[in-house]
Parts: structure tokens; sequence; C-alpha cells
């Protein structure tokens, strides 16, 4: 055992209900994880890495962005086709059920299961472009803003596109139909998709591509061909209900099997592969997808328009679809509210009136004179409605300002997030959406508004309103029976208010789900309805594939599985588990996302004290959560309202360390010059070390002492920097620049020949125009991302407090910038130090005007360089603290100024270094950096370049290129001579 362990007890529930164990909990049995012998038979069929069976993994995998919780038995990894298909061959078998789960993010609970949960998102990423853009084939577990931006080069995108995509999976996307904002009835997957490559339940494989793939079936699946055969003929020798099916489907609608694809399909692949969209996952499984992508209209005017009250947003609808708008979308006054709470949104949203209701209106053109002819029908549409801020024009109305529109959809996407992380403690979210004929959306939403009000629900209501598709929030207490109760009656008359008196769809593009199985046949008729029972039989007769989650007789089954919401940490408890972090987190791939943590710590609470399910979830947060969690915050960048999992994660690691590790760190800070001076010494001992040797020690004092204690030393560690700083003048200084202790200790890449970083800095300001100046006493100090990123609160303070005092002194009162050359200091300066300051230095700190060397390299100095000379390509590492500080803009003007191609990869992420984590737990980096590196490295480059050197060197262990600052290539790109030496030359 190592000598120094964390105090796992740190990591129990400090408080909970005072009612007891909640009983919704796991329950003491499951405390072992998956069950024998279902543990060994799945280990044995596809090895141990792919099956996940501890009692935490059962956990995070039970909940997604649904109201729904439901614990499976075990959760399969699947890397192919052959997982897949061998997990169904089994559970055939052993009489099993399977549920697939790719991002999680369905409202409806369509990514749960009881029994083998399948995770088909980690292995199942990746895109290739056909035809020059107009086609694309994409995995199922690529994200749609992931395909929209390889996309994007060639001026194609994507026709679904649903308010997730920063989320949602394309596989996802396909099984539920999801449609979004402008998808409609013409864009969506159904009238999109070119073919699909899916496995059936029997484990057949079908790619409708194939020219012979009927024929492949017929030999493979004889009595599935004739089945459906059948069941075409049946459905075609109907004229009403033939007329009954093409009419449901005139407006957007998810609810059920799509039955036209009988209709639209002439052979059994054709008619399957309609039904495969919008079947959640309940037919087979989408192993690939190829689209037919549509036109990037890139000219784009967008207004957001204020009306009296909802109804009258409502009846101003018809009026922009007819001038051609291509998205009109929806906000009521409960929405605008509630979303002060995204950044962005202006504060005095909060303070409109309860009535008021938003639409948000926008048009698309491929050029500027058809972009001219929108504004001018919009203008003409306007001028016959009364808004709440009347507008004189249609130049005050609509604007062409990227960043205005992004603010816009900024609010509108935001809609369930924000909303739901609003609503009050403790209480369950539902969401639904249905559709009604867009000439009676404002006659449903008045009814829609009289109902919640009757049933006590102050819901907010947004929607795609050019298609008559309104989305709606309910939240409720599902540990209350009268809360449930009230929630069932309101389901009820919503669902027959609906379908008798608008003949609407009950799931306009969110697709059936456990929500509205129950009602199902209320809005197709029981002959339609028993007609999905028996393609259901056809095509899995043996029920393996999601039972309950489109068909179910239970007329109560809405309520089964309801989750309860127990208060954790006041910094996550907004969370509706919405999944739209997991993307962007550097461990998403290695142990827990930022929504798991949150579910882990929700299953603590729902326990009782020291129960085995909380001893087994205690045991593995520490590592899962705690350990493997970068800091790096980017999950607030993602979550609409903010939430900052790293800092909880941090905060965790405060409460591990005992009192002593506490005043180790606290003297570091006090005594931080020698510490600089000693790490300094040590780089530049252990660079005349072999890597193998320092290797196997700190491998070995890892072992002795704690592994989140002592790094393990990789060879892409640079040598040490120079001891000695640039000789700079503070008289005639244009800013004061101050290099992070990291590039005080650490050296520039080992090929690198050229000036230091710091020299770097000082020479292109200087031949600018703008010197620097570097004080003489900047040693011993620290922007303090040290002792906060590891959860040190005393030492954080102490350093905190040293750099603002130190940087007011050297910038005479805040009347020069600070120049800071690595962007994790530059955020941990700007932003993160604030709340340890004493009240006096945050009001110095309040004064300081603190810059990105690389924002100050952009802004300030290229104006007035002369580039010299050039590199081919250059690639792109755009770090975390950059995208929480908004210079990647910046970055890549300093690379286009040093290199003619400047490429930024699809997949870049944060690299999960995270100052010296990635030493700490390299498997972080190596997971995190996977499919960046895997990009990077298809190619070669001139130059790959970052903006902090921590980053760098992760992105030089994960792709075994040689990252460095970009001013070290702006230095030489303007370097005066006639040829300045490229990297590796002296």
């Amino acid at each position: 055992m190592p000598l120094l362990e964390p105090k796992p007890e740190a990591l129990r529930p400090l408080a909970r209900e005072t009612t007891g164990p909640s009983p919704d909990r796991v329950q003491d049995r499951q405390a072992t994880g998956t069950p024998e012998p279902l543990r060994s038979d799945l280990v044995a069929l596809l090895g141990e890495d792919k099956v996940l069976t501890k009692i935490s993994d059962l956990v995070r995998y039970a909940s997604d962005a649904s109201p729904y919780r439901f614990v499976p038995q075990v959760v399969v990894v699947a890397e192919d086709i052959d997982d897949v298909s061998a997990v169904m061959s089994y559970a055939h078998g052993k009489g099993r059920e399977v549920v697939f789960r790719a991002a999680g993010t369905s409202l409806n609970g369509q990514a749960q299961g009881e029994d083998i949960l399948v995770d088909v998102r980690k292995h199942w990423a990746g895109v290739e472009v056909l035809d020059d853009g107009k086609r694309a084939r994409i995995g199922p577990g690529t994200t749609v803003v992931r395909a929209n931006a390889t996309l994007a080069r060639h001026d194609r995108v994507l026709g679904p596109d649903p308010a997730s995509a920063i989320a949602c999976t394309l596989g996802g996307v396909v099984a539920n139909n999801a449609s979004g904002m402008t998808a409609g009835t013409t864009r969506n997957s159904y009238r999109t998709l070119a073919s699909l490559t899916f496995v059936l339940p029997s484990g057949t494989v079908v790619d409708t591509a194939e020219p012979d793939a009927d024929e492949q079936l017929a030999h493979a699946e004889p009595a599935l061909c004739e089945g459906l055969l059948a069941i075409k003929r049946e459905i075609e020798a109907d004229p009403e209900l033939t007329a009954r099916i093409r009419a449901k489907y005139e407006i957007k609608n998810t609810n059920g099997y799509r039955l036209d694809a009988f209709l639209d399909g002439s052979t059994p692949v054709e008619i399957l592969r309609g039904l495969m969209v919008g079947s959640e996952g309940t037919f087979g499984f989408i192993a690939e997808t190829v689209f037919d992508t549509l036109p990037l209209d890139r000219l784009v005017s967008t207004a957001l328009l204020f009306f009296p009250s909802l109804t009258e947003a409502a009846a101003a609808v018809p009026k922009f679809n007819e001038a051609g708008a291509l998205a009109v979308e929806l906000m009521d006054g409960n929405t605008l509210r509630a979303s002060v709470s995204v950044q962005g949104v202006p504060a005095d949203w909060a303070d409109l009136p309860k009535e008021t209701t938003a639409l948000l209106v926008e048009f698309r053109a491929p050029d500027e004179e058809r972009q001219r002819a929108c504004e001018e029908r919009a203008a003409r549409a306007l001028e016959t409605l009364e808004l709440v801020a009347p507008v004189a024009s249609v130049t005050n109305a609509f604007t062409r300002d990227p960043k205005a529109i992004s603010g816009y959809w900024k609010a509108r996407k935001a809609f369930v997030t924000a909303v739901g992380g609003s609503r009050p403690s403790g209480t369950t979210l539902i969401t639904e959406d249905f559709a009604v004929p867009p000439a009676k959306l404002a006659d449903a939403c008045s009814a829609l508004l009289e109902l919640q009000t009757r049933h006590g629900f102050d819901a907010a209501v947004a929607g795609h309103a050019a298609h008559g598709n309104l989305h709606f929030l309910l939240a409720f207490d599902a540990g209350k029976p009268e809360d449930v109760q009230r929630y069932a009656a309101f389901m009820d008359e919503f669902c027959a208010l609906t379908v008798e008196r608008f003949d609407g769809s009950l799931k306009a593009e969110h697709a059936t789900g456990r929500n509205i199985a129950p009602f199902l046949e209320l809005e197709w008729g029981p002959r339609a309805t028993e007609l999905m029972w028996r393609i259901k039989q056809v095509i899995d007769p043996d029920g393996v594939l999601a039972p309950r989650i489109v068909l179910d007789r239970d007329p109560k089954a809405h309520l089964r599985g309801l989750k309860t919401i127990p208060q954790v940490e006041a910094i996550a408890d907004p969370c509706i588990e919405c999944g739209f972090c997991e993307p962007t987190c550097p461990s998403h791939d290695l142990t827990t996302t930022p929504r798991q943590r949150i579910v882990l710590r929700r299953e603590m609470m729902r326990q009782s004290p020291g129960s085995p399910v909380e001893d087994g979830l205690v045991e593995a947060y520490g590592y899962d959560a705690v350990d493997t969690c970068a800091g790096d915050s980017t999950c607030k960048l993602a979550c609409p309202v903010g939430i900052d999992t790293g800092m909880m994660m941090k905060a965790f690691r405060h409460a591990r360390h005992t009192p002593r590790e506490e005043k180790v760190a606290a003297l570091a800070a006090k005594n931080f010059k020698l510490v600089e001076h000693s790490a300094r010494l040590a780089v530049a001992a252990a660079d005349k070390i072999n890597d193998r040797l320092l290797t196997t020690v700190t491998r070995a004092a890892r072992k002795a002492v704690r592994p989140d204690l002592v790094p393990e030393w990789l060879p892409e560690i640079p040598g040490a920097a120079a001891r000695k700083l640039p000789h700079t003048a503070r008289v005639g200084a244009a800013a004061v620049y101050y290099p992070a202790c990291v590039n005080r200790i650490f050296g520039g890449p080992e090929d690198h020949k050229g000036p230091s970083l710091a020299q770097a800095v000082v020479a292109v300001s200087a031949r600018a125009g703008r010197p620097v100046w570097i004080p003489g006493d900047v040693a011993g100090t620290c922007c303090a991302t040290i002792w906060h990123s590891k959860g040190y609160d005393e030492g954080n303070a102490v350093m905190a407090n040293r750099i603002v005092e130190a940087a007011w002194g050297w910038t005479a009162g805040g009347r020069l910038p600070l120049v800071v050359d690595a962007s994790s200091c530059t955020l941990g300066i700007a932003h993160e130090v604030v709340p340890y300051l004493t009240d006096a230095n945050r009001e110095l700190h309040a004064e300081l005007r603190i810059v990105d060397s690389i924002v100050w390299a952009a802004d300030e100095l290229l104006p007035h360089l002369t580039v010299l000379r050039t590199v081919g390509s250059a690639v792109l590492h755009t770090t975390c603290s950059m995208r929480h500080l908004g210079d990647g803009e910046q970055l890549r003007a300093v690379a286009e100024a040093c290199a003619d191609e400047v490429v930024t990869p699809d997949d870049e992420a944060c690299c999960g270094f995270a100052g010296d984590r990635g030493m700490l737990h390299k498997e972080l980096t190596e997971s995190a950096t996977a499919r960046e590196a895997a990009e990077v490295t298809m190619r070669s480059y001139d130059a790959h370049l970052s903006a902090n050197r921590m980053c760098e060197v992760g992105m030089d262990h994960a792709t075994g290129r040689s990252y460095y600052s970009a001013l070290m290539e702006l230095e030489r790109a303007t370097r005066p001579g006639a040829k300045a030496p490229r990297r590796g030359q002296s």
C-alpha cells in the first residue's frame, strides 16, 4: 500500500435528506455489480476490457437526459460489429434484453436498459466525405457538430440540426429521427439518409447501399422479408389507412414506427431502411450512416422579435413561413427569464413581463442578392405586427452580425438546460414535445397554457414554431406520490387534447420513448398500432431489443422508473443530466464524464450512510471521478447554465488532503522562490540521466507514496530553461511581461536551437515598437494554478495574493498591461485567483489588465511587424484556457501570419495534461488526445503551434511531434536577415 493515502471518507456525503434513504435507491443486493454468470459469460465472449461490471459503472450508465432511471445489469463497450453481433447472439440464447446507448441525450429514456446496455459511442466515431461533400459516411458515435465541422469545408451541412447537436450522435439522431430548428419534415433523417448499415436482432448485417442487398437479406432472413411484404400489401390494400398514414406525416411526427416506410419502399431492404429511422433501437443497431448533405448557405439574417403574448407570437408565425424563413423559433416568458443564466444573455430579460414571448426568425441565402430579397420579404412581414419594442424598419430588426446571431441561438438552444437548471431543487424535469398543423399553433398554445395552469404547473414553452412543433417542461418531485399523480393527470388530459382537438403528433421529434408509449394507440388508433406490434414481431420475434421503449400496453408505464433528484453540492445541483458536457471532457473515454460524476454523487445521496452500495461508489469515485478529472472546466463552457464540475472535483481534492499535506503545500507557496530554483536544477539534472532510468525510479516512487502525488517521468519532458531571463528596460516599456513559472523552469523543444520563448516575446515586441519589461523579482511568484488545480486552498490563497500585489506594483497600479506567456496562467491571474484574494487585493485586481501573450501579439504586434518568411503548413492546438479566455481567433491570426496553410483539427480538444496531471495520470492525456492525435499524424506539418508549455508537452507525448509556442514561430518569421534558421538548425 502507498505510504500516503487520501482520505476516502472525505468523499462521503456530509448531508442527506432527513427522511432516510430514497425509495428508488440502488438496492444493497446490487452492490457487487454484475451478477454471475452474466459477468463471466460476457468477459469470456468479449474480453475483460469491454465489459463494465462495477456498481459505479452500472450507476453512471443508469441515467440519461430523461426523467427516468434504470440500472443495467452490465455495460458492454462494443468495439465493432462483431462485438454487437456476439452480444445479440448471446442475448438470444440466454433470453436476455439489449439496449444501445450512444450519447445518452435522449429525453424519454431510450438510452436506458435493465439488462445488457451496449455503449456504442466510444469506438464508433468518424466522418468520410464523399462526392465533394454531397454525401458523407458517418459513424453512429459522431456528434452532429463534429460531422458538420468536416462538411463545412465543402460548404455542406447535415439536414438534422437538433439543439443538442454539441453532444447527440448521428446514431441516436437517426434512431429517434431527431430534427431540430430547421429540419422540419423535409430535411430530417428519414428524408436525407442515402443508406444505412445495420445489424438486425438475429445478427444479420444489412448494408442498404449494396446492389444485391435484397438478395442477401432474402437468403439470410426469408421469414422477415415475407413478413414485411405481407404488411406492405395489407397497408396498400386499405385506402383509408394509407391516407391516414400520409396525413400523419404532413407535420412532424416521431410517435411510433414509420408506417410510411411501407408506402415509400418497394423491397424489404428499402422498407427496413425507412423503418430503422425512428425505431429507437428496437429493430437493430445502426452501425453506419450515409447522408445526402445540403448546401451550407453562409449568409444569414436573423432577428429576435418580442411579442406581448404567446398567442400573438404564434399567430405571427405563418407570416414568416410565407416569407421563406428557414427557422422560426418560439420562446415564452418563462424561457426568456430562465435564459438569463446563460452567459451572454441580457440581464434585463429577467424583468420582462410574464406574458412576453419572442420569435427568433432566421433567413439564409447563398449570395448577397438573395439575402437582400429575404430581408425585404421579412420587412413586409413585420409591417403588420405589434411588437413589444416596435421596429421601425427591417434594418433595425434583422442583423447579420455573427456574434449577435450566435448569442440568440445560444439562448434558444439552452432551453431545456437553462429552464431545467432554474427548476426547484430536488425536482424531476419532464420534457415533452408535440406538433400541430402550424395554422392551429396559436390555439394550441392557449390550450396548453390553460391546461398547465389548471394542473398547477408553471411550465416553460419553446419550439420550432415554423413547423407547429412546441416543447414544454414540467418540474415535480418524483418522490412524492401526489406530485406523480398530478403529473399523470396532466399527461392524460394533454394527450387527449393534442389528438382529439388538434389531430396533432404526441411526439414531434423526440421519438416515442417511455413517456408516450402508453398513449401510442390514442394517437394512431387500434388498427395502425396493431400493425406496429406485428412489425416488431417480424423483425425481433424474441423481443431482445429495447422492450417497453416504443410499445407498452401498460397504461401506467410512463410512471415507472421516474428518478428522484437528491440535492447535491450547490455547484452541481442545477444539473438536469443532459449530457452536453460529455464530448468536451478529457476523461470521457477513460473513466467518467461530468454528468456521470454528478449522477454518482446523487446515488450516494439516495443511499443510507455506510450502505454497501455507497461503499462501492465511494471506493471507485476517488480515481474515476476526482483523480482523473483534468480540472480544465471545459464542461462549464459546454453547459448552458455553466456548471463547473471541475471546480467540484477540486473541492473534493481539498477535502481528501490531510492537514499535513495542506501545510506542506502552503509552505511550498511561501517559499516558492526556493522551490522554483530547485525544480529548475532538478530538471537540468534529469536531462543528463537516461529516460528509462528516470521512468523506473518515478514509477517505483509512485507505488510507494501515491500516484496522485508523484509524477511519472515522460521522455517528452523538456530540459531546463536558461538561468537568466532576457535583459529588458522599464523605461519606455509598453507592457510588463510576466514569464510564467513553467517557462522559467522548463525550456523549449529539444530540437529548437533558436531563441527561447522569453527571448522571442521580448524580440518581437521590440520589433513592433512595443517593448516589454520583465521585472527583476518575478522569481518566486506564480499564477497560483498549481495549488488551485490540486485543491490546496491555503497555498492557493498565499500565491494568489502575492501575484496580485506584485502585478500591481509592476504595472504601476494597472497603467501598463501585464502580458503573460502561458494561457493557463493568464486565466489563473485574470480570473481564478479572485475568490482567494483579500478584499483589498480584490480591489487592486480589478484595476489590472491581464493580457495573454498571444492576444498581445495578434492585437498589438502584428499590425507593426513585417513577415519575411513563412512555413508551408502549421497545425494548431488551442488550449482549454484559451477557450475560456476566448483567444482562439488570436492564435489563428498569429499562425496565419507565419504559415501559408493553418489547420485546426476537427477533433481538437483539451489535452488533459493539466499542468502535471498528464504525468500523474498519463492515461488521461493519452485518452483525451487520441482522436486529435490520430488526425494530426495523418499528414506532416512544418510547424505544430500552441500557447502553453505543458499542453505542448502533452501533445508531444500524444503525437510524437514537437509542439511549441506560436510566438516562437512569429519571431522566426519576422527576424531580420536573409534567412532565419528553421527549428532544429543552428
